[in-house]
């Protein structure tokens, strides 16, 4: 609510008057003021200016003692730092508890090119699998180490002036408290860049992350995390969270937000590992646009990733209002057993429910795959369209598909598959409702498995190592129990072999699909308790009309 105070002996026709003919002034008050606010937190009322302590800004001379005498002084006041417009080279920089950070517009914190500029990779005490660059905070431009109370906002730029991965982390808190990051825009990281380790309350919000190098925004073994409003673009991950043994034990991440975003990528939009430790509870993302990485022209590999592979169990996350275009699996979910940091077995991953995708210019199938007696368990997928350009090469129907239970999880990881749209292996209590798909024509497939090597045209066609092909099957089904398939439709149709196959599956309900391809059979069932698969008909399944039954 806002309050105007209004004289007594102002007539009201008077006051309307006023209002509406400042109806603009009064709009831009009354909605940048509260963002004013939240981005200049009254909290900290009293500022101190960078250039006070001697900062030249000029891009040339090295800031880094004058910008760390500021963010002392500030913090042992707790009041706000304003750096204001210039381009300030430096190379580390601790941050302090209680300190407000201000860029002002045309502000640059601009990384130094000079490797000894940066803190060395502190010392860890105990075994970690993890690669350097989840292990490490210290070697980076700004970085916390339990600490609290942190703001850095604004509209000024974090420029890490890297032009290839491999040096420091643009923004990087470990084991950090109440920590906000809002308005400002990051670019040219090597690293991860904004990297959290085992840290609580942290909101990120309206923040640019431009030609990052690695991963975007990495919340690893946190509590409370918020990441709103956001637009990366990133050649690694965009937003990842983790739980790697970095802090020397394993601490979970659950309590995770992630909505309104834009994320563009070569790997992964949004992937839960692939360090997975410790568990992963109550997380969301939701109403947010993933891409392939435009600017580089490559697709993406995945839109969404939940992967299990280092003992993690995995429960309660939603995905919901998602649009995807240029990732080549829209959907991926893997339990496997790779067992870093001393795993013995397996996790699990259960509770999953993803609704209300829409994925344009796919190239891989939607995966959910479990290991052998270990499903992937209560899966709930609804409310899914997705185009598909084409696909890896076709794996023949014979010829199994590898478990790879071991490798590094991601959703090329299996090579060649029997289908197109859906693959399905290893899982209990999976729900397809109300999902439809297409196949472009004309239809390719990639002829090689060293996906590197493609060129993709601005259409996100390859242009080398392909040839035209059928789509064939759809939807494949194997070692599933309890899987329901409601209101499913493919929605142009492609060849004359059939839309779905099940193998060895126990305990099914199945629709009849709303327009099936004009072929004898648009359902193959091999193997299995038949007895306990049901079709939408009234007639036993084996005089189903339209089924394929092989014993």
């Amino acid at each position: 609510m806002y309050i105007f105070y209004v004289p007594d002996n102002i007539e009201p026709l008077i006051i309307q008057e006023v209002i509406m003919k400042n109806r603009l002034v009064f709009s831009i008050f009354i909605y940048y003021v509260p963002l004013f606010f939240l981005i200049y937190p009254s909290s900290y009322s009293e500022h101190i200016n960078l250039r006070d302590f001697g900062a030249s800004g000029n891009a040339n001379t090295v800031d880094t003692q004058f910008i760390q005498k500021a963010i002392d002084a500030a913090a042992e006041k707790s009041c706000t730092l304003v750096i204001p417009s210039g381009m300030y080279l430096t190379g580390s920089l601790h941050l302090r508890s209680n300190i407000h950070i201000y860029l002002e517009p045309g502000a640059v914190i601009l990384g130094s090119q000079k490797k000894e500029d940066y803190d060395p990779f502190e010392e860890l005490n105990f075994p970690n699998d993890a690669d350097h660059e989840t292990s490490f905070f210290h070697h980076s431009l700004l970085w916390g180490e339990d600490i609290e109370n942190v703001f850095i906002t604004g509209f000024g730029t974090i420029n890490s002036n890297f032009t290839k991965r491999g040096g420091p982390k643009a923004l990087a808190f470990k084991r950090c408290k109440n920590i906000r990051i809002e308005g400002i825009t990051i670019r040219n990281c090597p690293n991860y860049s904004i990297s959290l380790l085992g840290c609580e309350q942290v909101t990120i919000d309206k923040v640019q992350i431009l030609n990052g190098y690695a991963d975007g925004i990495d919340p690893d073994s946190c509590q409370f995390v918020f990441i709103s409003n956001c637009h990366i673009e990133t050649v690694d991950d965009a937003i990842v969270p983790k739980s790697s043994f970095s802090l020397g034990y394993r601490r979970p991440c659950t309590d995770i937000t992630v909505t309104n975003c834009y994320l563009s990528s070569r790997c992964n939009g949004f992937k839960l590992g692939t360090e997975s430790g410790a568990d992963f509870k109550r997380i969301t993302f939701s109403n947010s646009v993933i891409r392939g990485l435009i600017t580089a022209q490559k697709p993406g590999i995945s839109g969404v990733s939940i992967e299990s592979v280092d003992g993690s169990h995995i429960e309660g996350i939603t995905v919901t209002g998602i649009v995807m275009d240029w990732v080549r699996s829209p959907i991926f979910i893997r339990l496997g057993n790779r067992g870093k940091d001393g795993a013995t077995s397996p996790g699990s991953i259960k509770g999953v429910t993803i609704n209300n995708i829409v994925a344009t210019r796919a190239s891989n199938p939607n995966i959910i795959a479990g290991i052998p007696n270990y499903p992937i368990e209560n899966v709930l997928i609804q409310n899914v369209s997705c185009s598909f350009s084409g696909s890896n090469p076709l794996r023949p129907i014979n010829e199994p598909v590898p478990e790879e239970i071991d490798r590094y999880p991601e959703a090329l990881m299996f090579g060649a598959l029997p289908s197109y749209a859906f693959y399905i292996r290893h899982a209990k209590g999976v729900q397809l409702q109300n999902i439809s798909w297409e196949a472009s024509i004309p239809f390719w497939r990639i002829t090689t498995h060293k996906y590197k090597d493609i060129n993709w045209d601005e259409q996100g066609n390859p242009t080398n190592n392909f040839e035209k092909a059928s789509p064939n099957i759809a939807i494949w089904v194997e070692d599933v129990h309890d899987f329901v398939l409601s209101d499913w439709q493919e929605r142009a149709v492609s060849d004359n072999t059939e839309i779905l196959y099940l193998k060895d599956i126990h305990n099914a309900q199945i629709d009849s699909p709303i327009k099936y391809r004009n072929n004898r059979h648009w359902c193959t069932i091999h193997g299995g308790d038949i007895d306990t698969i049901q079709i939408s008909s009234s007639e036993p399944i084996e005089q189903v009309k339209n089924i394929k039954i092989m014993k």
